[in-house]
């Protein structure tokens, strides 16, 4: 038995005005394949460009090693020159991935190559990530702190990705005190008889190639699997969801710092009290048996 998960629609262009009624709105995903034919980007940026133009930046570099008490949520694992990352990933498959980075502030020769879209939303325009993983790189199941919408555009090579919307999060065995599902479920091939909600659990999925836009709505739950060595670039827009609103305030003034609090205090026994309570909270609201360990 696998996941439940559809196609996530594909449209060539979309209009401001059907983009807002057709998946703002509603918050539904969409890919737009020809969304920035028009930027610079589109026919500049792949791995060589990046490597050319910013080959001596020292960048922030993470793996897939289980989050632990000595380390916070965004501190990276280790740092290295662009050029020499680059290099590493189209030698051979890695696990180190860039996460939430500015490059685009390093290097701002690059701002000319894009555009924010006139879609109907207001993006913040000085938060523009650059995302990078090398083949078969995996990033863990999560939903972003701040609840925003979010256009997430691919380049170079392809990235699976796989999506739940936040009705969902009952069946995803979600971590308290956190923004990601529990670490040990590989989403591209669950253990369904080990993670039994996970087959109540409605989702999407799709490839993405070189130029194409995945709009992701606002609290969606995405894990990202690089199937070739490639980067990609996301914009966001804050909600205007007020319960949404709140508790992305909450994420971020609060429970995030408790979080590191609990940490320090109680280092490794909190992560595992909170993993257990993923397992234990998710079979309950289910009505599943947890196995005595």
């Amino acid at each position: 038995m696998q996941l439940e998960l559809k196609d996530i629609p594909r449209v060539q262009r979309i209009s401001k005005k059907d983009f807002l009624e057709q998946y703002h709105k509603p918050q539904k995903p969409v890919i737009i394949e020809r969304f920035i034919a028009d930027w610079p980007a589109y026919s500049k940026w792949n791995l060589e460009y990046i490597a050319k133009v910013a080959g001596d930046k020292e960048v922030p570099l993470f793996d897939d090693r289980p989050i632990n008490a000595k380390q916070k949520f965004n501190e990276p694992h280790r740092y290295m020159k662009m050029n020499d990352y680059i290099d590493l990933l189209q030698r051979e498959p890695t696990t180190y991935r860039i996460f939430l980075y500015n490059l685009l502030k390093e290097v701002p020769a690059l701002q000319n190559d894009y555009a924010f879209p006139d879609i109907g939303l207001k993006f913040l325009k000085k938060l523009p990530f650059l995302f990078f993983g090398g083949e078969n790189a995996k990033v863990f199941m999560h939903y972003d702190i701040d609840y925003a919408n979010i256009f997430h555009f691919h380049f170079h090579g392809k990235k699976q990705c796989i999506l739940y919307p936040p009705s969902q999060t009952k069946y995803l065995y979600k971590v308290p005190h956190a923004l990601i599902a529990h670490q040990d479920i590989d989403f591209t091939n669950p253990d369904l008889e080990k993670w039994p909600a996970l087959k109540k659990a409605k989702g999407y999925r799709t490839e993405l190639s070189h130029g194409e836009t995945l709009y992701m709505p606002e609290g969606y739950w995405h894990q990202m699997t690089y199937l070739t060595p490639g980067f990609s670039m996301s914009i966001r827009s804050m909600t205007r969801d007020t319960n949404h609103f709140i508790k992305g305030s909450y994420n971020f003034f609060l429970m995030r710092y408790f979080d590191n609090i609990m940490r320090s205090l109680k280092n490794e026994k909190w992560i595992a009290y909170k993993n257990r309570k993923a397992i234990e909270r998710t079979h309950r609201n289910n009505g599943i048996k947890t196995p005595v360990s």
